[in-house]
């Protein structure tokens, strides 16, 4: 720095009067500043044409794989080849399944492959030359243990089976489908409905023998149109659905409206207000044989009213719905008339 006050001072007095001292120091001190920071930026910038370091060890993997195959836990597993040999007929029936599409599935594992996706890792079973004591077998464990081995992947199908009526009783998924084989395609299913239903539910099975009844013994309809058999939040099992009305209006598509003036019972009470869903003695499936004493429970005082202009007794010798045909909702009449 001595050296440049002396060059100044010893310049044109003219020019220095131009420049004062502090004024050099204060370029000479940004100069210096910048080309420090330059060298420092150039120090730590990879030379060009360099590949990007690779992740650390600590840093977790994009995607975690299911199933590891030379994991200590998968080599608990044999393979549904394996299982063949010994089970030959079990799994040449088993292999015409929608279950055998589980052999496929890479993704899951081994766990959720073949055989072993619902018996467990078969190896201590095959070293133990078939000890039943080393697999799972769905006939030897209770209920609630082989729908939980089902729900493994069935849950997201059957979110309600454990609250529903089939479970509280102890009723598990083998005791209406068959795994291995099946006589029904659909579901695997170990007998038809209704006839699976009907070994339970006996008391139901008269009510289709009725004069009027739904044509479930008829092969029209069958339980599980109705009903959710895996649980549902409603009463026996019923399907739920934001018009609940809709499990009888889907296919009595003529009571369905909207309509323009709505019968209040059938919003409030619902179809079972009057009719008995599965067989009645009465035309119509009605709770009662007569329509009028039906009409009587909520309009006791309407047959007597002036506005008929018949009197009380008129509700024995006419029917309601000689008037009032659209008992279901009317698009013009707000009494339902015709």
């Amino acid at each position: 720095m001595s050296g440049i006050k002396d060059w100044i001072q010893e310049g044109d007095d003219e020019n220095f009067n131009l420049m004062s001292q502090q004024t050099v120091y204060r370029i000479l001190l940004i100069s210096t500043l910048c080309l420090l920071g330059f060298a420092s930026a150039s120090a730590q910038a990879p030379p060009q044409g360099t590949a990007k370091s690779p992740p650390s060890a600590s840093s977790p993997p994009a995607k975690v794989v299911a199933a590891n195959p030379s994991s200590p836990e998968a080599s608990k597993y044999v393979g549904a080849d394996t299982c063949k040999t010994c089970h030959a007929e079990i799994y040449d029936k088993w292999e015409k399944t929608p279950h055998w599409k589980t052999t496929l599935d890479k993704e899951g594992g081994p766990s959720h492959q073949g055989c072993e996706g619902c018996h467990g890792p078969g190896a201590e079973h095959v070293a133990g030359g078939g000890d039943t004591s080393k697999i799972f077998n769905p006939a030897k464990h209770s209920a609630k243990e082989v729908d939980a081995k089902c729900l493994t992947c069935h849950a997201g199908a059957h979110p309600n089976f454990d609250r529903s009526p089939h479970a509280k009783a102890n009723v598990s998924c083998i005791s209406c489908h068959s795994v291995h084989q099946s006589k029904e395609e659909e579901n695997l299913l170990t007998a038809p409905q209704p006839t699976l239903c009907f070994q339970c539910h006996s008391d139901t099975k008269p009510a289709f023998n009725m004069p009027f009844h739904h044509k479930v013994n008829e092969g029209l309809i069958v339980c599980s149109d109705c009903h959710d058999v895996h649980g549902t939040f409603l009463a026996n099992n019923l399907k739920s659905t934001a018009d609940q009305n809709a499990i009888c209006t889907k296919c009595h598509t003529e009571t369905r409206g909207p309509f323009v003036y709505e019968h209040v019972a059938v919003k409030a009470e619902g179809c079972l207000g009057c009719h008995t869903p599965h067989g009645s003695q009465n035309a119509r499936l009605l709770n009662m044989p007569s329509i009028n004493p039906l009409c009587n429970q909520c309009h006791s005082g309407v047959a007597a009213n002036t506005v008929h202009g018949m009197g009380a007794g008129s509700s024995e010798t006419i029917t309601c719905t000689n008037c009032h045909t659209n008992i279901h909702g009317s698009n013009m009449n707000a009494a339902f008339l015709r």
